[in-house]
């Protein structure tokens, strides 16, 4: 198996290729040769953009094997390396291996013990909340999934968009979901003025600070129920934690990513491109020039600029026709980042992130997004929850699995992000 520096390698040698590829085309350059450069063009990028795919999942697989090893107590530790400092205590039985046992061979089959230990769980669980007409989910035959599984899946979530990274927009974790609000001003346009001596000085109100707010609310979306067979739970030996983040983290993450970039703030979240202002308006419908990005940069102000929070996004369909825009001297303005250390690629030496809820170039759509984007709060409650429901569905012999997030975002300032819309 490549290892993911020989796949960073790849992809160095795929871009310099396609560099020297599309650098072939000329003003002299006959049409039916320049649509057969571009075609290659694009193979290749294809294929660079695959080979980043590659990378990313065997970033997760080393990842995954790393906790694997590092973090089961069952796993034995090597000749050299067992645990003495217990003496011949029994090894600790942890929630996460009794949860597991019990989805496959149901709660009869543990030991007192064990279900000492699945109550207890469940009992300091203090995020579910309890509602008038509803039962605790232990008296209803389910069971909290153990923190560990809501962990993974918090990874999983800020995988399928930039919304969700904690890199990206700016996260706001609480407890409860009370709205909250959020205390806004804008002084730019305020001066400072000089003073003559012995002068009065300005008290008009004129100098008077103006406090606006908006409001985080926390709006609840849940993964729909997820039915898993007794036989399957029983039988399968494939890792059931890593199919939980799956299934939940891509529906969840898809869903927090939309509403946090398109959602029009009427009970869900204002999404930061809705929320952004205007910076630009393309001269074509189905078009972005180079000239225009740039013009799009500089309607962000220096002091937004500056920040390291500072990025472009559009989707993937958009970057495959940003990648081929030059400037003046015939470079391009898409450049690879630093393979070796790690560096992103960049648009005008600032990094992008790739947003599939962004709508792509067409008449009128919001295709592209630049500022600083720590503007943005995303506001979680608590961790995101998972429940099984055993007795729910014990008629056809199956186990109910369903999760659930309470989040809301709003763009604080809107000169901090701006779009560019199509004509």
């Amino acid at each position: 198996m490549s290892t993911i520096k020989e796949l960073r390698e790849q992809q160095a040698r795929i871009a310099t290729n396609a560099r020297a590829k599309y650098d072939e085309i000329k003003d002299n350059t006959p049409a039916e040769r320049v649509a057969e450069i571009e075609r290659e063009f694009d193979a290749m990028m294809a294929d660079h953009d695959k080979i980043g795919e590659r990378m990313e999942r065997l970033q997760k697989l080393e990842e995954a094997e790393k906790r694997a090893n590092d973090g089961d107590p069952r796993r034995p530790a090597g000749d050299n390396c067992e645990t003495r400092a217990g003496g011949d205590e029994e090894p600790r039985i942890e929630y996460k291996d009794v949860f597991v046992k019990a989805m496959r061979f149901g709660v009869a089959d543990l030991s007192r013990e064990e279900r000492g230990v699945l109550v207890a769980g469940r009992s300091l669980d203090k995020d579910i909340e309890q509602r008038a007409q509803a039962t605790s989910p232990g008296a209803a035959g389910g069971y909290t999934i153990p923190e560990g599984f809501s962990g993974e899946i918090d990874k999983a979530l800020a995988a399928w968009g930039p919304m969700l990274d904690e890199t990206v927009a700016r996260q706001y974790p609480t407890a409860t979901g009370n709205p909250i609000p959020w205390p806004t001003n804008d002084d730019t346009a305020q001066r400072g003025e000089l003073h003559t001596e012995n002068g009065a000085v300005t008290d008009d109100g004129s100098g008077d600070v103006t406090l606006g707010q908006k409001t985080l609310n926390a709006y609840l979306y849940d993964s729909k129920v997820v039915k898993v067979s007794i036989e399957l739970l029983q039988d399968s030996f494939f890792d059931f934690e890593g199919l939980l983040n799956e299934l939940f983290g891509e529906r969840l993450g898809r869903t927090g990513n939309d509403v946090l970039t398109v959602g029009d703030g009427a009970d869900k979240p204002n999404g930061i491109v809705t929320a952004s202002t205007l910076g630009l308006t393309a001269a074509s419908a189905t078009a972005v020039t180079g000239d225009e990005l740039i013009d799009l940069f500089h309607s962000v102000d220096p002091a937004y600029r500056v920040s390291p929070r500072c990025f472009w996004q559009f989707n993937d369909t958009t970057l495959g026709s940003i990648r081929k825009l030059k400037d003046g001297q015939g470079n391009y303005l898409w450049q690879m980042g630093d393979v070796k250390t790690g560096a992103p690629d960049t648009l005008l030496g600032k990094p992008y992130k790739i947003n599939q809820a962004m709508a792509s170039i067409a008449t009128g759509n919001k295709s592209v997004i630049f500022g600083d984007h720590s503007k943005y709060v995303v506001r979680r409650v608590g961790n995101m929850q998972m429940i099984a429901l055993r007795e729910r569905y014990m008629d056809n012999l199956q186990v109910g699995f369903i999760a659930f997030m309470r989040l809301d975002g709003e763009l604080l300032d809107g000169r901090a992000v701006r779009h560019l819309i199509q004509a």
